[in-house]
């Protein structure tokens, strides 16, 4: 049956393949993107597609923005816009970790309030929201991001739990490293503040890592995760978490095994 859907963070990545796939389906869907020039990009890429997209600005921080996607009509709303920022822990500016709280936590989490209670008040609809891996792992230098998710994943299990009976389901995707593109920007944020002569941090381990998420060797096809998203948002009953690729699983449950054996 053909669902409607609401899906931010659609100009590029995951949110762009996920959006045509599902028009592509026969979906009715809403194509969020954060600036304005990104909706022509889009356009093109879904006309090139074959596929009617209705694009809208949804900057998370723009209260406007979100006043008028919130007035739509929709049965599944898709939580896919984010930002990240890198760099170590100890030092990076907070302002820039607040920032990353500001879309990927407190942005995402009052856009999705007024849809959740007109699915309460209908008895039915759905909420997808695309966290990662590191919501439930870390990786060195990433911190900003992997603390945001973590804080999402547990504002998601919460909302589920409390949701309960009310005809609205709740559930999270979780992709592991693809080559989207969205890493390598994210680990770019790092030389907009990070001075080697400034900052006690050994610059080594961090070009390392930075690195290692640039390389072909770590990522995925962002298609398989495209086609995952595609299957698991308009259906009606699944696993409450989808994580693709699945064999990044048993990595993710070893390392939380592990953090009940450490020391100090």
């Amino acid at each position: 049956m053909s669902k409607r859907i609401l899906i931010t963070g659609a100009a590029t990545g995951f949110g762009c393949g996920a959006a045509i796939g599902l028009a592509r389906a026969g979906h009715s869907v809403i194509a969020g993107v954060e600036i304005w020039p990104q909706a022509t990009t889009l356009k093109n890429e879904a006309e090139a597609a074959g596929v009617n997209l209705e694009i809208l600005k949804i900057d998370l921080t723009n209260p406007h923005d979100c006043k008028v996607a919130q007035a739509r009509d929709i049965d599944i709303l898709v939580n896919n816009a984010a930002t990240g920022e890198t760099g170590p822990i100890a030092e990076i500016p907070v302002d820039r970790v607040r920032r990353v709280f500001d879309v990927n936590v407190f942005g995402t989490l009052g856009f999705t309030q007024p849809f959740v209670r007109k699915f309460v008040e209908r008895g039915q609809g759905k909420v997808v929201f695309v966290s990662s891996i590191v919501g439930f792992s870390t990786f060195p230098f990433l911190a900003p991001y992997c603390a945001s998710k973590h804080a999402l994943e547990a504002i998601v299990q919460l909302m589920r739990e409390e949701l309960e009976g009310t005809g609205v389901q709740i559930c999270t995707i979780n992709p592991g490293p693809f080559s989207t593109g969205f890493n390598h920007r994210m680990y770019d944020t790092l030389d907009q503040w990070y001075d080697p002569e400034r900052n006690f941090t050994n610059e080594a381990p961090i070009r390392e890592i930075q690195d290692k998420f640039k390389g072909n060797d770590l990522e995925f096809d962002p298609q398989l995760m495209i086609d995952r998203m595609v299957d698991v948002i308009p259906m009606e009953h699944h696993d409450f978490r989808t994580v693709c690729p699945e064999e990044v699983i048993q990595g993710c449950k070893d390392y939380q095994a592990k953090l009940w054996e450490l020391k100090v």
